[in-house]
């Protein structure tokens, strides 16, 4: 598990205001129905963020990280994995998440992804689409980058096991990355540092940071220790998907 029910993410440091945040289900090219989050601000930039969670799917830290995202202009949805397998909506720890993580493919995903970029774009057909993940998520949010969905960009927090989650699909990859990574985690940085040149040797762009002693999960407000790692991922976050939002237009 990466964030906990108590978990909560760091403000970013712009400070707009959110004009609308609700629960709202998409559905996918292949019928199913999944559970999804919004959020808009007043005052877009011009930017969208499709959020992947960590292996529990779409609970409350999520949510309040999309609002958080609408508070810095970006039109934001974080998305479900389960829609397909889970009887229920509950995402609280209680939840048997891994149940579900074995039956969940990286086509149903990508499927889903797509359902999101759509409803975004349906608001501004114009503006640039990211994706945005987190641990498991963050992984799947660089595979992204080859799924077709036409995005500017693609961020991952953590990102475990890249190779083996990404590595199939990095022939065709196309937008570039941003790889946010812990410095204490389980995926070995040399693991890291052969996904990104492997990606680089294809020609796509690759930024690559890690946060010299932050654990895995760093990106909590609640870690006291780790608020200029927060601070500093939020910035680079924000210049990546900035300069990436220009070149696309």
């Amino acid at each position: 598990m990466c964030h906990s029910d108590e978990s909560r993410p760091p403000r970013p440091p712009v400070e707009g205001v959110v004009a609308d945040r609700y629960d709202l289900a998409l559905t996918a090219s292949d019928g199913a129905t999944f559970m999804a989050y919004a959020a808009v601000p007043e005052n877009p930039t011009g930017r969208g963020v499709v959020i992947l969670p960590d292996v529990r799917g779409l609970h409350a830290f999520y949510k309040e990280l999309a609002a958080l995202f609408a508070q810095a202009g970006f039109r934001a949805i974080a998305i479900d994995y389960f829609g397909r397998t889970a009887e229920t909506n509950d995402r609280t720890e209680s939840f048997d998440h891994m149940s579900h993580v074995d039956k969940m493919t990286p086509e149903a995903l990508a499927l889903d992804v797509r359902a999101a970029v759509r409803h975004l774009r349906e608001a501004d057909s114009s503006g640039a689409v990211f994706t945005v993940g987190f641990c498991f998520g963050g992984a799947y949010s660089w595979r992204q980058s080859a799924e077709g969905h036409g995005l500017a960009g693609a961020v991952g927090f953590y990102g475990g096991r890249p190779l083996v989650r990404v590595g199939p699909a990095i022939s065709r990859m196309q937008a570039p990355l941003l790889m946010l990574l812990a410095g204490r985690d389980s995926t070995s940085p040399a693991e890291f540092a052969d996904f990104a040149e492997r990606v680089r040797a294809r020609g796509v762009e690759v930024e690559s940071h890690t946060y010299d002693g932050a654990p895995h999960s760093f990106f909590d407000r609640s870690y006291a220790d780790h608020q200029k790692a927060c601070a500093d991922a939020w910035v680079r976050i924000l210049d990546f998907t900035a300069r990436l939002s220009t070149q696309s237009n």
